[in-house]
């Protein structure tokens, strides 16, 4: 779905950041850290999860417009796309 070089690394460096702040929020419970804070850290990873899927939905988007002005099928239909983001809401 997503074609751009440079789109897929956006995506893998949210998901690397994401995948590093997760493992921090694993120690914070380790270490009984706070309950506030772990959940403030746990919300900053849902939202970095939810931001890459954000910009996985608008590269198929953009994909999708630019297949139907060069008149090829779309990789998803307008309905898929939508559902796809109505699953991050």
């Amino acid at each position: 779905m997503i074609d751009d070089v440079d789109r897929i690394n956006e995506v893998l460096s949210r998901l690397r950041r994401a995948h590093g702040q997760l493992a921090g929020v694993m120690t914070m419970i380790e270490q009984g850290r706070d309950c506030k804070d772990v959940v403030t850290q746990l919300a900053a990873v849902s939202r970095a999860l939810d931001r890459a899927g954000f910009k996985i939905i608008a590269s198929g988007m953009r994909q999708c417009i630019t297949d139907s002005e060069s008149g090829t099928q779309p990789i998803l239909t307008e309905s898929e796309l939508e559902k796809l983001f109505l699953s991050l809401a």
